[in-house]
């Protein structure tokens, strides 16, 4: 452990490079200091989306508006953010429109390995620690998606990358495949300035989402967007959706695949977001086969646990239903009926009503 050398002693930009040193050594893509200044300019539009109901179910969005509006308030004392990102993919995307299996099960990428919440938290804390051991004590409070901010303005306005029209946050050197995290400190430390947008006449994201959830840019609603729908939505999805559901049974990367920045995307140093028990490779009737303990084993430490063993089969079952006609399918199909929810079974009916329409198109061949 370095002797501590007592804060007031330090040359302030010299602290800030120190620290941004150490966060790319605990293995974060990035760092970036942002100022908790009043985010007061992104409330009209915020209040417009809860307005408009595209925040869903979704109800804690309207909680803790002042506290969104004016960061400090939320960790009183705050002079400094610390901002970072961690890489998830494992290696470079294919993009969508390249053929794909239709039975295989898609798992969003950053879903595939442990849960990202756990790992950004775990390593802000080490990266405090570090701070501490070489500072003295500062107040320090991490968050991993976990806080009423909006977390892609205070990132954007420290040039972490810009918001695309997906309303994912772009790195002109990295894409958008990485996920946020925040140290509030009481460590006052030069900020770093914004980048500029660089997404122009660009559509593509919006072109390309199956369920049309970007109904402008910049604005998506997640009553329409497959991620909200397969992993926070609990009820029954709506027929209009569930043929643009296709494969994915746990979120959707189909918005970043299309976008020409993830041409330069990288992938991780950090073994936690490898793969776990083959989950970037699974069939959709592999997965129709897990009992609930087997989902309990195999998504433990994962972002899958979120939602829920039933909603996990609703899922598959969509997915199953829209793959190409199978006599495993059908029989896997009508053998789980009456053996889940009634929200599930809603689903497995449709599935099997969409796999005896297409065994008949087969017949008439």
């Amino acid at each position: 452990m370095s002797s501590t050398i007592p804060l007031q002693q330090f040359d302030p930009q010299q602290l800030k490079m120190w620290i941004k040193q150490q966060a790319l050594d605990l293995g974060f893509a990035d760092c970036v200091i942002a100022k908790p200044t009043s985010q007061e300019k992104e409330m009209p539009r915020f209040l417009d989306y809860l307005d408009k109901g595209y925040h869903a179910d979704m109800h804690y969005l309207a909680d803790n508006l002042d506290k969104r509006a004016n960061p400090e308030l939320l960790v009183p004392g705050t002079k400094s953010i610390i901002c970072v990102r961690m890489n998830y993919l494992v290696e470079p995307p294919q993009p969508r429109y390249v053929p794909f299996a239709p039975n295989s099960a898609i798992i969003a990428r950053y879903a595939r390995g442990r849960d990202y919440h756990k790992v950004m938290r775990g390593r802000l804390k080490i990266l405090a620690q570090k701070i501490r051991e070489r500072v003295g004590e500062f107040e320090s409070r991490p968050f991993a998606d976990s806080a009423p901010i909006f977390e892609k303005a205070i990132h954007e306005s420290a040039g972490m990358g810009w918001t695309g029209k997906h309303t994912l946050l772009i790195q002109k050197k990295s894409g958008s495949f990485f996920v946020l995290g925040e140290l509030f400190t009481s460590l006052d430390l030069p900020e770093d300035s914004p980048v500029t947008a660089h997404c122009g006449s660009c559509t593509a994201c919006i072109n390309i989402c199956p369920t049309q959830a970007i109904v402008e840019p910049y604005v998506l609603d997640a009553r329409r967007c497959i991620a909200y729908l397969t992993i926070e939505y609990k009820g029954i999805i709506p027929e209009e959706f569930r043929e643009g559901i296709g494969n994915r049974v746990f979120g959707c990367d189909d918005c970043q695949l299309i976008c020409p920045w993830n041409s330069f995307a990288r992938v991780t140093t950090i073994d936690d977001f490898h793969p776990r028990h083959g989950l970037d490779q699974l069939s959709l009737l592999d997965l129709w086969q897990w009992d609930e303990t087997t989902f309990l084993k195999c998504t433990e430490g994962s972002p899958i646990r979120r939602t829920g063993f039933q909603s996990f089969k609703r899922n598959i079952a969509i997915g199953l239903g829209n793959a190409p006609f199978s006599d495993d399918i059908l029989n896997a199909l009508e053998h789980g009926k009456n053996r889940h929810d009634e929200i599930v079974n809603v689903h497995i009916d449709w599935a099997i009503s969409q796999q005896h329409q297409r065994k008949v198109k087969l017949l008439s061949k």
